[in-house]
């Protein structure tokens, strides 16, 4: 199959199976230079819903501890997920010699990560709950209340 042929339709909505298949050309180039795997990153996927109350995230972060992770608002309307994992072997480790071993490929995701999130409706900030559990990172940001007309009164 060829790129072009696996691209999505016309569809507006499917721009992120676009960027997805970007993505794991990205992923796929990373694996097949050792050069770019000292410096690699990764873009964890991320689920965004909203309904009446807010916005709910969900994003796949297997293999990263919670001290690993940042989230956080960087202005009124964005927030921030960055973050790292480290791979369990050493580099040494890789090397082919004698009794040594190798990697013959690598496909699971590690280095550093960031994403960000721009909410178009104003958001509270205070009471963002989010919460990683068994390698999914759950955010959910509470749209702000609308405040009711208040008249001033003229002294």
């Amino acid at each position: 199959m060829s790129l072009i042929s696996s691209l999505p339709s016309g569809n507006p909505e499917n721009v992120t199976s676009l960027f997805r298949l970007l993505d794991d050309y990205h992923d796929h180039l990373s694996t097949k230079s050792p050069a770019l795997l000292s410096a690699r990153s990764f873009t964890p996927r991320f689920d965004v819903r909203e309904d009446k109350e807010g916005y709910h995230l969900e994003g796949e972060l297997p293999g990263v501890a919670q001290k690993d992770v940042n989230v956080e608002f960087t202005d009124a309307h964005t927030l921030v997920v960055n973050g790292s994992t480290q791979r369990e072997h050493k580099e040494e480790e890789d090397k082919t010699a004698e009794g040594g071993s190798r990697f013959v490929t690598t496909e699971r995701s590690f280095g550093s990560f960031h994403r960000s999130f721009h909410f178009p409706a104003p958001v509270n900030q205070e009471n963002v709950k989010a919460k990683l559990k068994e390698g999914v990172l759950k955010v959910d940001v509470p749209k702000a209340t609308k405040g009711g007309n208040k008249k001033i009164t003229l002294e």
